[in-house]
């Protein structure tokens, strides 16, 4: 494939610091364009089932591996649990094939220390040096914030101040001015909403943010799941078309939401998730009956499901413990994509196994499947649904995806339909 050169955007958010990467795709920035982004996140905790030749890395344009987790001596962080002695190798891998390699400090057993890290104007000026110091040891191209979340607490025991998305744009203002940082690739992965300003609502104005980060990856996945009143998709392109009850939030509302506060649609990437959410929902409500009540082999609309019977996952699944505050936690529940394979439900190819039954959900654009036996119902994503959201990606001058994770998927399935809806061109594009 020949790779075309794009002008990266003359904007001062973007600067020296952008270096060119070399990509197949761009998006549209008045008489300019961007380089777009094909990226995933690397579990390293997976590393000895996804191996680091098993990414097919001439697909992507940035690659971050996860996670480094704070931790309360502001000046440390930690890749423990995530296979720090693969990191350097993994590096050099992404870099020999033209991607850009990052960490993701955070994630959502990683963020307990972050308010306290940035917090003060000592520790913001500690925690810059503890990131770039990080950096320049692994020879990174780039740092990823996964903060879960600023002014809203995530996993139940994090440090949290009114004040921290401030303390947030203060750190990274701090760390753009850094002789190290002014050189990084500097994104942030998202809620769907913008962070929680002091009264904790989202704040209306990210406009500093857009000048600090090179991009936003929203998380437009766990929308829905164990959590919610019945079965509704894990990653909803839309649910304005949704009952009231249901709309818990989509990429539509998301990049709306983020937009009207100040963020440049070539500076988001849509997150989107290569794995689903299980549910235990009994035969006589996983139906659709007619009015002659004949269910017609239709599954239904946004069925209610036992929250004391969680199926379990895959092999990669959480099973039921303690969770890193001390509290019990669940199975979790979760399929990937390749564990849809396995568990029965999908066929090699990505398709419906014999046996299953499936709907397609044309409001949130989103698959269901659904084993009458076992009575589990999966919400997931699929090639399908993939190219509708690499449509959207296209259709809102977007400026790509970001996956988690790379090991999720089964034979690039998913990473193949999102990149070809998304105007992305293929090794094989270019055969005669």
């Amino acid at each position: 494939m020949s790779l075309v050169s794009f002008t990266l955007l003359a904007l001062s958010l973007v600067g020296a610091r952008a270096a060119s990467v070399s990509a197949n795709a761009s998006a549209d920035v008045g008489n300019s364009t961007v380089d777009m982004v094909s990226a995933a996140w690397y579990a390293g905790w997976h590393s000895t089932n996804f191996t680091l030749s098993n990414v097919t890395w001439d697909k992507y344009t940035h690659m971050t591996y996860s996670f480094a987790v704070t931790t309360p001596d502001v000046t440390q962080i930690s890749l423990n649990g995530s296979d720090p002695e693969l990191l350097p190798q993994f590096v050099q891998t992404a870099q020999k094939n033209g991607v850009k390699a990052l960490v993701s400090v955070g994630g959502w057993t990683g963020s307990l220390y972050y308010s306290t890290n940035v917090g003060s104007a000592d520790n913001r000026t500690a925690f810059v040096k503890t990131v770039t110091d990080f950096a320049t040891k692994y020879n990174l191209d780039g740092i990823d914030f996964d903060w879960e979340y600023p002014n809203n607490q995530g996993i139940g025991c994090n440090a949290i101040s009114a004040n921290d998305t401030s303390n947030f744009l203060s750190f990274l203002q701090e760390l753009r001015q850094d002789p190290v940082g002014s050189k990084l690739f500097l994104t942030a992965a998202t809620p769907i909403t913008p962070w929680n300003g002091p009264d904790g609502t989202s704040i209306s104005d990210v406009s500093g943010f857009a000048n600090a980060l090179d991009y936003i990856a929203i998380m437009n996945y766990d929308i829905n799941g164990a959590w919610s009143t019945a079965v509704a998709a894990n990653a909803p392109l839309n649910d304005t078309c949704a009952p009231t009850a249901n709309q818990a939030g989509s990429a539509v509302s998301a990049i709306a939401a983020w937009e009207a506060a100040g963020m440049p649609s070539h500076q988001i990437v849509l997150g989107v998730p290569s794995y689903g959410h299980s549910f235990h929902v009994q035969v006589e409500d996983a139906f659709y009956c007619d009015d002659n009540g004949d269910d017609n082999g239709v599954l239904a609309s946004f069925p209610p499901f036992d929250k004391t019977q969680q199926p379990l996952g895959d092999a990669w699944d959480d099973t039921a413990g303690v969770d890193v505050c001390g509290n019990p936690a669940p199975q979790g529940g979760n399929f990937d994509f390749w564990g849809l394979i396995d568990g029965g439900f999908l066929n090699a190819n990505g398709t419906v196994a014999d046996g299953i039954f499936y709907r397609y959900d044309e409001c949130s654009q989103t698959p269901y499947v659904y084993n009458e036996t076992s009575e589990v119902m999966i919400a997931f994503d699929d090639a399908t649904s993939f190219a509708a959201k690499g449509d959207f990606i296209k259709t809102s001058n977007l400026r790509g995806f970001a996956m988690w994770e790379a090991g999720g998927d089964s034979n690039d399935i998913l990473l193949d339909s999102i990149r070809k809806a998304a105007g992305f061109e293929d090794a094989d594009d270019d055969d005669c």
